[in-house]
């Protein structure tokens, strides 16, 4: 394999002498220039496969450059050398195309690190899709699957986030597109990875309820408080928050979260001593806040201070090329969870998969994806995305038993030939609705012997057992076998 080109820009001699150094000693070809002109003719002459550019330099801004680099030749990998990570600079190289960047004052291991990961992530992208076991080992970043533009701008701004130790970020996206897989993208990357991650909804919790999750309270505070009680500021000290659905915090304790942002400090319930904490804020939302702001439903001081680090997520309908990617993604970890053997899917299915728009997004994918494996028997998936009218016009199937209030059977499907026939609404009908039907029809086809029942639908008795369990599907309480070994 050739040597890999890497010119360094800078003006500051030891930093191209140390830099160059450290990249001849990994296998790198290595020049180096002190200027914007010097660096012009030497990616003319030296034709480089990456650049370390300086983001000030003598005759040249290194955004400048960057921009004009990438017009020429947008396969250029850049890494942008700075001293202030945080700085609105930084951001700009971003959106310009830079790939990431070394802060100064840098450690060569950190820098080697930083430029072979460039190089990987490059020959990833390059890489032709494959379908096979280990394909969600390629992707690095907690589960997130994708190679688009947009998805690769996502990953350059959970790695500016970490790395910079960002105090408040907000996440801006529709349902579904996955800001909570950022969130914890960003703390697993960040000094913070070892210290807690603690999640709130803040739609979930009743407002009477949440200054208590949040803050704590001291013994007496009101009258079931028997003992002090820490809150989540104070279990996360030194860690990350995540406060997922800020659109929906009262504007009652808005308030109370602008102070612990600006100063650190609270107060639990009941106490009068200001505690502090150091803890990282993500937050997200599908809702838009800014006008929000102007209907007077959240706090404007609240969403600037939010609004300091923001990351849109795309809707996947902005990123179909993913798709493929993403279904080969879900059909390796859901054959690992059923037991299945999927080992393809169909030309068709794919391409109704594209074609959709999908707007629940990669949570909507991922459940037809499930819900497809659960319903096939063969080795070629043949999934039908929700929009597609052969789906919802499908005349053949299995006619699901009607369910009483309680959960128990009033009939059993019909057989044709043998074998059932699936006939479901995809439409208006949750992953969890589907699941429950299918497990009630291999009880009644085995006459609630959950063995066979699990068999038949390629899971374990102890899943079936928990699947009766949460559905509350009663006279499935416990399998036929266990009735005989009782009388034996």
């Amino acid at each position: 394999m050739a040597q890999k080109r890497v010119l360094v820009v800078d003006d500051e001699k030891l930093i191209r002498w140390s830099l160059s150094r450290m990249l001849e000693k990994n296998g790198y070809l290595a020049e180096v220039a002190g200027s914007g002109a010097e660096a012009r003719e030497k990616v003319a002459s030296f034709n480089p496969h990456m650049i370390l550019l300086d983001i000030w330099l003598p005759d040249a801004v290194g955004i400048d450059l960057l921009n004009e680099f990438k017009q020429k030749n947008d396969e250029l990998i850049i890494l942008m050398i700075t001293a202030n990570a945080q700085s609105d600079y930084v951001v700009q190289a971003f959106k310009y195309g830079a790939e990431d960047y070394i802060g100064k004052p840098f450690k060569l291991e950190l820098v080697e690190h930083t430029i072979a990961k460039a190089f990987d992530k490059k020959a990833l992208i390059q890489e032709p899709d494959g379908f096979d076991q280990g394909l969600d080992d390629r992707f690095e970043l907690n589960q997130m699957v994708g190679n688009s533009p947009k998805m690769i701008e996502v990953f350059k701004n959970i790695r500016l986030c970490a790395e910079s130790d960002c105090k408040t970020v907000l996440l801006l996206g529709e349902s579904g597109t996955g800001k909570e897989l950022v969130a914890e993208a960003i703390n697993q990357h960040s000094a913070r990875a070892k210290a807690p991650f603690i999640e709130l909804n803040c739609a979930a919790i009743p407002e009477n309820l949440l200054e208590n999750e949040l803050f704590g309270h001291q013994k007496g505070a009101y009258t079931d408080a028997s003992s002090e009680e820490k809150g989540i500021f104070e279990n996360a000290d030194k860690g990350t928050v995540f406060l997922d659905e800020i659109g929906d915090l009262p504007l009652s304790m808005q308030g109370k979260l602008l102070k612990v942002i600006e100063s650190k400090r609270f107060r639990r319930l009941g106490g009068k001593e200001e505690l502090e904490t150091d803890v990282r804020i993500i937050a997200a939302t599908n809702r838009n806040l800014a006008q929000m702001v102007e209907d007077g439903l959240f706090r404007g001081d609240l969403f600037f201070r939010l609004n300091v680090m923001v990351m849109h997520l795309p809707p996947l309908r902005e990123r179909k090329e993913d798709i493929p990617n993403l279904v080969q993604y879900f059909v390796a970890i859901l054959n690992r969870e059923y037991g299945r053997k999927i080992e393809s899917v169909s030309a068709k299915g794919m391409h109704c998969l594209v074609d959709y728009d999908w707007p629940g997004n990669v949570r909507e994918l991922r459940n037809t994806i499930e819900r497809a494996i659960m319903l096939e028997n063969g080795r070629v998936l043949s999934p039908r995305c929700p929009g597609c009218e052969d789906a919802r016009t499908s005349g053949r199937g299995l006619q699901t038993p009607s369910l009483q209030p309680n959960g128990a059977v009033s009939a059993a499907p019909p057989e044709e030939g043998g074998r059932r026939y699936a006939s479901l609404p995809i439409s208006g009908m949750s992953m969890d609705e589907l699941e429950k039907e299918l497990i009630v029809q291999a009880l009644v086809q085995y006459q609630g012997n959950q063995t066979d029942a699990a068999k038949h639908l390629g899971i374990s008795r102890d899943t079936i057992r928990y699947r009766i369990k949460k559905y509350k599907l009663a006279g499935f309480g416990k399998d036929a076998n266990d009735d005989q070994q009782a009388h034996a």
